[in-house]
């Protein structure tokens, strides 16, 4: 790194001479006192390291600024290591790499580099057990095969036990290459150099026997060997290499002919064996090592290292599916799926080993923000007897963390209180000291904290409902069961599932006059869709099994004016929002409403002066005799219900146009009709339960126009009849805990209905069938033949003019077919005393 060329010096070869370094790991204190016996620098420039001096020390502080007001943004703790390097400050650099590696896992090179800054400062033997802690935890953030040799090097060089080859140096020596071979070794690509420097270690010792003793000779020659065929039966990308190296070996050793002889035949032939297999091995891998080197992209290479692992789980070889998973690890440490990839396979085959609580350790701090993973965690550590105190811990950093969901906090606080009430139904409760009061916090502080943010819904219910049965259970307080599902219902009220969750619970504990308390004080509440007709009916339910017939008694008395009244209610709201609901949406209303008023101000126009007069107050009587509840004069829809219906006419033959264009064709007579829906239903899981029938176009849930809830119905749209026909077979089938109604539904058919029932006594008192629609105004235009000069009205909508009222039971039968006389006597206006003379008559 440039960083590290510029600030740091090659380490010396000993501690005699490292003992020099800080005269040379600072480059501006070694120009001051070069610069002491030179005249050559100007004056300018001078003042130009003073200014980049001061630009350095300003962008210091800004970086101090953002830390101390974000210290877990991770770009500002890289440039401001960065700038304290360069510049120097060796103290505030090792607090700075401190409070980082504190917060997040640092990378191979900053290990790397922190630690030869390290040794370049001070490598006296008082420093020695310092850097080594820096390279262990540098070896456990990431695997890297640069850090391993490093490490191993600096032991070698700066350790005096090692570099005189004492007992307890090569010992030390040996279990440090031991512990390297298990975390790396295993490398395809670059594992062979920590193999390399293992053999050369022992080759090295070889050479400082004495000559005499030959037995600790041969027997430090015969471990040399052994790490050669432990190497060849490894694959690895250097793997023919070093069988040259090893035949070269044998050969000075004596045991082969000639070193340059590439045949197999003089090797042992078990070694020949596991190099084979070790070749063949390397072979079958080669392809997804190169794909892995030469991909372009992050995705890419992501994609090749998973196609690698799955080649590497067919093969079945744990330790070799783990340090691939490491290799990618340490490619892609913030890679959620990785990690619980990773894991996941950990739980699976190594189970309660310390490897597994370590891996959900870096997991946690390279991920932090996946709450499956601290859940995984807090697992890990219930398997591996873990102490309390380790446990509080973990779950203490967990909600420190920021999660994309309020349930999965509510997973972490419940597999906490698992692993609580587990140990508290153990026989180690007493030892690991575990009280309820600990559990009953846990439950308290999530109640409080997800109660805003999980309000009336399912999460929520199931925390207080297991907090009130472990409270019964191991709190033995009946009162302090209760007041967890009265908090529940002060946050929940309008939750039907609040109310019979609490009235289960009461019932199933015994308490069977407390659970009809309940229902007394809410079956009169409203909840969404059919929520406050099923709890009528599950308190009828309560008392047919639970109650005495008097009770029973009771409960009918009080709900039975409920269920009229909540069916009424239905049925008002369904006449209402059912067709109207859709045309206000897709109507254009602002259209309407001006073709409305230009229809109206042009009828006004055209009738003469009296008889606008008498028509204005004609209707402003008939609208107050609407507003006291008289029945209307005229049987027929008014002039406003008939522009109505024709601009729903209209809006649904501009949808059925816009249908057309998205190429998605409508059948209403494919149309099935579904009720007694569960309330949280979505489209979706219908659209999947007609799955098998097939053919479904549309689902279109009914909502309540104030809550927006569901109301438990829908429609579904079906491509042609066969489809249709297969979902109707599914009628009486249970969805989601209840039995579904499905009928074919036929809005032409409920159209004719409603218009039939609101036109019954217009259509009995038709005369001719040529007049206009009914309800409408026919206004024609002055004739300019006609010497009247007035406008002539049909229809039952003319103003001052008496009509002609046929007497009860008149239909159009008894008159006959054709008689122009009668037809020209009913059309003219009669007076006043001409009317009430007739009626005076029928």
């Amino acid at each position: 790194m440039a960083d590290s060329e510029t600030l740091v010096t090659a380490p010396s070869t000993s501690l005699e001479e490292d003992s020099n370094a800080n005269d040379v790991l600072m480059p501006d204190a070694k120009n001051a006192t070069e610069g002491s016996d030179s005249d050559s620098d100007s004056e300018s420039e001078s003042d130009s390291d003073s200014e980049d001096e001061s630009q350095a020390k300003a962008q210091i502080e800004a970086l101090e600024t953002q830390l101390y007001n974000n210290p877990s943004d991770y770009d500002t703790h890289v440039q401001y290591i960065k700038a304290l390097r360069k510049q120097g400050e060796l103290e505030k650099l090792n607090q700075a790499r401190e409070a980082m590696s504190s917060l997040f896992p640092l990378t191979p090179d900053m290990w790397r580099e922190w630690a030869k800054d390290q040794t370049t400062i001070s490598s006296s033997l008082e420093a020695l057990p310092q850097i080594e802690k820096l390279y262990e935890r540098g070896v456990s953030d990431y695997m890297s095969v640069d850090l391993w040799c490093d490490y191993l090097n600096f032991v070698q060089e700066h350790d005096p036990s090692v570099k005189e080859c004492s007992a307890v140096g090569i010992s030390k020596a040996r279990n440090l290459f031991e512990r390297a071979l298990t975390a790396a070794g295993l490398h395809v690509d670059g594992g062979h150099h920590i193999w390399e420097l293992y053999r050369e270690f022992e080759q090295a010792i070889i050479f400082i026997i004495d000559e005499t003793d030959s037995a600790a000779k041969e027997k430090q020659i015969q471990r040399v060997r052994n790490l050669f065929h432990r190497q060849l039966s490894i694959p690895h990308t250097d793997l023919k290499s070093t069988l040259a190296a090893y035949q070269a070996w044998e050969a000075d050793q004596g045991r082969l002919t000639n070193d340059n002889n590439k045949d197999l035949d003089d090797l042992p032939s078990h070694v020949v064996s596991v190099y084979q297999k070790a070749l063949e091995m390397l072979n079958d891998r080669a392809h997804l090592e190169e794909n892995i080197s030469k991909s372009n992209t992050d995705s890419e290479k992501l994609q090749d290292f998973m196609t690698y692992l799955k080649f590497e789980h067919s093969s079945g070889d744990p330790a070799r599916i783990q340090i691939l998973y490491e290799r990618a690890i340490a490619v892609f440490p913030v890679s959620a799926d990785l990690w619980l990839d990773y894991t996941q396979y950990l739980d699976k085959t190594f189970k309660t080993a310390r490897i597994v609580r370590d891996s959900y350790y870096r997991a946690t701090r390279n991920c932090p923000w996946v709450g499956e993973l601290w859940v995984r965690y807090l697992l890990a550590l219930e398997r591996c007897h873990a102490s309390e105190e380790e446990l509080s811990t973990v779950f203490e950093r967990s909600l420190l963390c920021t999660f994309s969901g309020f349930d999965e906090y509510l997973n972490v606080f419940l597999t906490r209180a698992d692993g609580l009430r587990r140990r508290m139904s153990s026989s180690t409760a007493v030892k690991d000291e575990v009280d309820y009061a600990i559990l009953r916090d846990i439950f308290q502080r999530a109640s409080d904290y997800l109660s805003p943010h999980l309000k009336n819904t399912e999460s929520l219910l199931r925390l207080h409902s297991y907090w009130a049965r472990l409270e019964l259970k191991y709190g033995k307080d009946l009162t302090a069961a209760r007041g967890v599902w009265e908090s529940l219902l002060k946050i929940c009220g309008s939750m039907m599932e609040a109310w019979q969750a609490y009235i289960a619970w009461e019932t199933e504990t015994g308490n069977i006059n407390e659970g009809r308390s309940l229902y007394k004080r809410c079956y009169s509440k409203r909840f969404p869709g059919t929520g406050s007709e099923d709890i009528c009916h599950s308190w009828l339910r309560f008392e047919r099994e639970y109650g005495s017939l008097e009770e029973f008694d009771i409960a009918v008395q009080k709900v039975s004016p409920r269920l009229q009244e909540l069916q009424l209610f239905r049925l008002q709201q369904e006449s209402k929002n059912v067709i109207p609901a859709a045309n206000d949406r897709e109507n254009p209303s602002k259209k309407s409403a001006r073709e409305k008023r230009k229809l109206t101000s042009h009828s006004v126009e055209e009738q003469p002066p009296a008889k606008h007069h008498k028509s204005a107050a004609h209707d402003s009587n008939k609208k107050i005799q609407n507003d006291k509840g008289q029945p209307r004069q005229s049987a027929e829809p008014s002039e406003a219900a008939e522009l109505k219906n024709k601009n729903a006419e209209r809006a649904k033959n501009q949808e059925m146009q816009d249908k057309s264009k998205n190429s998605i064709q409508f059948n209403d007579q494919c149309t099935a009709f579904v009720s007694n829906l569960n309330l949280q239903a979505t489209a979706d899981d219908l659209h999947n339960f007609f799955a098998d029938a097939g053919g479904v176009v549309a689902v279109r849930l009914l909502k309540d126009k104030f809550t927006r809830k569901s109301r438990g119905l829908a429609y579904v749209d079906f491509s042609d009849d066969a489809h249709l026909a297969a979902a109707l077979q599914k009628n009486k089938q249970i969805f989601m805990g209840k039995k579904l109604s499905i009928l074919k539904s036929d809005p032409k058919q409920g159209r004719k209905k409603e218009v039939a029932g609101r036109s019954g006594r217009a259509e009995h008192g038709r005369s001719d069938t040529r007049e206009t629609p009914k309800g409408k105004m026919d206004i024609q235009p002055q004739s300019p033949t006609s010497g009247q000069g007035d406008v002539k009205l049909k229809g039952r909508n003319t103003f001052a003019v008496p009509r002609n009222v046929k007497p009860l039971g008149w239909s159009s039968r008894s008159t006959p077919p054709s008689d122009a006389a009668n037809e020209q006597e009913a059309d003219n206006p009669k007076s006043n005393d001409e009317f009430r003379k007739m009626l005076m008559k029928s």
